[in-house]
């Protein structure tokens, strides 16, 4: 396999000690490193260099790095290149200002390094998914996978509009139907449909100004549009296509032949979006990023295994971890961003690399002394101080395993609990976690709940897909059925499997978010 090829940082910062502090330490992270003392030469090895990431200190001689980042930004090649503010101001409002000049996140100096490294690293991995994805409203649009095609019809010839409104629904895709070029943009806004056919000769707003008005909005522009009209002259008809149309159909051509022009373009949407969910995963592989391990983890005494089930089979915003601290000490980390599919995925990279790394750091300061509810505390305060992540939510929960004690110490971030399982008795309890959401304030009030095990016993950390699972009639499941669920399954029965099983003849194996069920049994 060839090498990784190394990321080049540009710093930019008037003084040169900060500017060789921070190149040190990242040239020990393996980065390249091109320093530049103002904005002028900052440009110039932008220009010049293939930059993954902007350091920039805000007050610089000349130009200072709000304005610098503004300009940056109008270039389209830079409009997803990570850029990070290296500064003294730590106000409220100095944040605020660097988001809004289009700056990924602040560093308030004096800046702790390893913060400064953990930043650096989450948002270069976030850009190289996002370079090879494209823009996320993009994407969600090519990964949706709707059982039929949504077609916007827009005539101002409300019986013409009904008579193939009902041809298109007898053919099998949804419609929905405006009678103006007012109604059919803000249908369009709202309902973001897969194809728009329009009428040309209409009051007010024509056709043309329709098609031009799409073409001005970055979230419409990409979607096919038909000309339905009775103009078939052929300055019409090129006038038509130079305004980037998928197909022109003269009204008088009948309802059947429009119905085989919007089958024909939806046929190859869903070509289309096959083919990027097929390069999704592949580049997701590519990139090596999993945040659900492939492999249970082995723990001695213990059993540990996961089962992880994707909204739509698309990589979604739960994320799974193991770490083994010590031979006496395992820890088992399970977090849900809240959303569905690429968005939450997105921020669920960022995340799970944050939990990784706040850990770690946690560990290294912890003096062979674990606690669930301090390493908690430590990546909250990660998170809190993160300008883009922490605007993100998130439920997080932490569990320890204790060989020499058989106890399970766990805490958790959100309103997600823990279920026990007596073996002997079959009993199950439901351990509440009372932390905050990941993130949402500095200090989370997050405690430890210390569980002791007997032979046999098991615990279950469940994310909210499997609480919110819904049957065939739209019922929810709940915490308190899956706990007596649990309760009733045979003391020599798989649980995890035998919990699978359930989950798929409840649902039909139809979910609506993600599903993650993690059981840790004392042998």
């Amino acid at each position: 396999m060839a090498a990784e090829e190394k990321k080049n940082i540009l710093v930019i910062d008037d003084d040169i000690t900060i500017r060789k502090l921070i190149g040190f330490n990242l040239k020990r992270k393996d980065y390249n490193v091109f320093e530049a003392q103002d904005s002028v030469e900052g440009m110039n090895y932008l220009e010049s260099e293939k930059i993954d990431l902007v350091l920039c200190d805000v007050s610089m001689d000349g130009v200072d790095g709000y304005t610098f980042c503004q300009e940056v930004r109008k270039n389209e090649k830079y409009r997803v290149l990570p850029f990070i503010f290296v500064t003294g101001k730590s106000s409220f409002e100095d944040k605020e200002k660097a988001l809004d000049v289009g700056g990924d996140d602040i560093i308030t100096k004096p800046f702790d390094v390893q913060e400064l490294l953990i930043k650096v690293q989450s948002l270069i991995k976030r850009a190289d998914i996002y370079k090879i994805y494209g823009a996320k409203k993009s994407f969600e649009r090519a990964i949706t996978t709707e059982e039929s095609s949504l077609i916007l019809l827009v005539d101002d010839d409300l019986s013409l509009s009904k008579l193939f409104e009902y041809n298109l629904k007898k053919s099998g895709f949804s419609c929905i139907i405006a009678n103006n070029v007012k109604d059919g943009f803000k249908l369009a806004k709202e309902k973001q449909p897969d194809i728009i056919i329009s009428d040309i000769m209409m009051p007010d707003v024509d056709g043309y100004e329709f098609r031009r008005m799409l073409l001005n909005d970055d979230d419409l522009k990409a979607i096919p549009f038909i000309f339905l009209t009775s103009k078939g002259g052929e300055e019409d008809i090129l006038e038509g296509y130079d305004l980037e149309i998928a197909d022109y159909v003269i009204k008088t051509a009948g309802p059947r032949v429009v119905v085989a022009k919007v089958s024909a373009i939806a046929k190859s949407l869903g070509k289309a979006r096959q083919k990027v969910v097929s390069e999704f995963h592949k580049a997701a592989d590519s990139l090596r990023v999993k945040v659900v391990p492939d492999n249970f983890p082995t723990f001695s005494g213990f059993e540990i295994k996961h089962w992880h089930q994707p909204f739509q089979g698309i990589p979604g915003g739960d994320f799974i971890d193991y770490f083994n601290l010590d031979e006496n000490t395992f820890a088992v980390v399970l977090g849900d961003v809240m959303g569905k599919k690429w968005g939450a995925w997105y921020f669920a990279i960022a995340y799970a690399g944050y939990v990784r790394s706040s850990i770690r750091g946690a560990l290294q300061s912890s003096s062979n002394i674990y606690s669930s509810n301090e390493i908690l505390k430590s990546v909250n305060t990660s998170i809190y101080q993160d300008a883009k992540i922490s605007e993100v939510f998130a439920t997080l929960s932490i569990v320890l395993i204790n060989k020499l004690t058989n106890e399970i110490d766990y805490s958790g971030a959100g309103d997600l609990p823990v279920i026990y399982k007596n073996h002997q008795t079959g009993e199950t309890k439901l351990i509440m976690s009372k932390g905050m959401l990941l993130g949402f304030a500095a200090d989370g009030n997050f405690e430890s709940s210390i569980i002791k095990l007997n032979k046999g016993d098991s615990v279950f950390l469940i994310t909210d897909g499997i609480i919110d699972s819904r049957n065939t009639e739209g019922v929810s499941l709940g915490t308190e059925a899956i706990a007596q669920i649990i309760s009733e399954i045979p003391k020599d029965a798989d649980i995890l499997d035998h919990l699978k099983k359930y989950m798929e003849n409840f649902t039909g194996n139809k979910y609506d978010d993600d599903v993650s069920v993690i059981a840790i049994k004392l042998n």
